[in-house]
């Protein structure tokens, strides 16, 4: 499985041929982005009856989440790096299909930018803002981050971070409950009980899961695809 490192971003300006379903995605950033960008361009285009995984690398790297949900039309729309502005610039890929639901993972590259907390969740309420805006019948469901853990020092831009994660952790959740959005609480399945810290068995690098991991994701999804 093939990491891309949060701090290693090639940056490049990619304009994609527009679609009569969704407009072009034109954003500032690294090769990786703008492949999966083009390849999700290729695809069927979303619709009303997919449900779509949107997030970073820890979305993306799950691979078929149909069969991790054991569901049918799940779309991963993960990009491994991906932070909070890439996300809200492809949300036109996505909105104007009308997904059936989006389950939402957003803001721990943004920590890694060196943002406070709150610049963090200002980026995250964006994109959620802007879903519940442009596509209101869409279902959303915003998913906590999930803790990091430093002990493994394979990512020098969080070293210092873990209490950073767990505070956007905490903005993003007051808000949604605040506003009445389906806000999912996946944290405190992954940290060490009594820290914020992600539990070791869980990871492979101290950021990403490891298939125990996607299993514990997984089962606390299910419910929501009955």
């Amino acid at each position: 499985m093939r990491y891309y490192a949060l701090s290693a971003l090639f940056f490049m300006m990619s304009t994609l041929s527009p679609r009569a379903d969704a407009q072009s995605v034109t954003y500032r950033s690294f090769d990786h982005y703008n492949d999966r960008v083009a390849e999700f361009d290729k695809m069927r285009p979303v619709d009303s009856t997919d449900v779509v995984m949107l997030g970073n690398s820890l979305t993306e790297f799950a691979g078929d989440w149909n069969k991790l949900l054991g569901a049918k039309h799940v779309r991963n729309r993960g990009i491994a790096g991906d932070d909070a502005t890439g996300i809200y610039h492809r949300l036109s890929q996505i909105l104007p299909g009308r997904p059936k639901a989006i389950f939402l993972m957003v803001g721990v590259n943004d920590i890694s930018h060196d943002l406070s907390a709150a610049e963090v969740f200002a980026q995250c309420k964006k994109v959620i803002d802007k879903i519940r805006t442009d596509s209101p019948h869409t279902k959303l469901y915003v998913q906590s981050l999930l803790p990091i853990n430093e002990g493994f020092g394979r990512w020098k831009t969080l070293e210092g971070k873990t209490e950073r994660v767990a505070e956007v952790t905490r903005l993003i959740r007051r808000y949604c409950e605040a506003e009445k959005i389906s806000y999912i609480n996946l944290f405190r399945y992954f940290n060490r009980h009594g820290t914020n810290e992600l539990r070791p068995e869980l990871t492979v690098d101290g950021l990403h899961l490891s298939p125990l991991g996607y299993k514990i994701w997984a089962f606390h999804l299910k419910k929501y695809f009955k």
